[in-house]
């Protein structure tokens, strides 16, 4: 069985209602609005912004998750391998995470918090998880995202062009929130 990729595409200057309002016409399904807080971590022995790799832990209420996500491997799109483990729940457990980093060399670079209002959409028989965010220090965006297979790749991610066309959506953004803020003038 071959891994999964996670395709997605993010926009920026997008009007949140209006989107919203297209997605409850196209029947979208709400899944609730969530407050994810990501801290992100710099490698030791190598440089994970010329790399274009990530890791991060992420808390979503009292849940936590460790994430990597490798270097995006198309131009079009934010396509990229991902692999996100469940830890244990709780503030301790996610202080102790960051500090078993620290420990072996990580170093934190960037909290990034966001409000996150997602919904999912069965279109052109793709499950696509659409999220509306509103990130500190950034503004809003949307995220559309497809878990698929590789072979996979190019079908998931033109489905999603016409999903953002569906949506009105034209200013696309492959930097991550991360890139984004670690980018702004200080």
């Amino acid at each position: 069985m071959s891994a999964s990729l996670e395709v997605e595409f993010k926009f920026r200057d997008v009007d949140l209602a209006s989107v919203e309002k297209r997605l409850c016409e196209l029947h979208a399904v709400p899944e609730g609005v969530r407050e994810e807080v990501d801290l992100y971590f710099a490698h030791p022995a190598r440089d994970f912004s010329r790399t274009d790799e990530a890791l991060r832990i992420r808390r979503i209420g009292d849940r936590n998750w460790i994430t990597y996500k490798g270097p995006k491997i198309d131009s079009v799109s934010k396509t990229r391998d991902e692999i996100e483990l469940p830890l244990a729940d709780g503030r301790e457990a996610w202080e102790s995470w960051k500090r078993l980093l620290e420990r072996l060399g990580f170093r934190p670079v960037r909290q990034v918090a966001k409000r996150r209002k997602r919904f999912l959409l069965d279109w052109e028989g793709w499950a696509i998880e659409i999220s509306l965010d509103e990130v500190a220090d950034l503004g809003v965006f949307v995220e559309l995202e497809i878990v698929c297979q590789h072979e996979k790749m190019a079908a998931a991610r033109d489905a999603l062009s016409r999903l953002a066309a569906e949506l009105g959506l034209q200013t696309s953004e492959r930097r991550s929130y991360l890139e984004l803020l670690l980018q702004m003038p200080q």
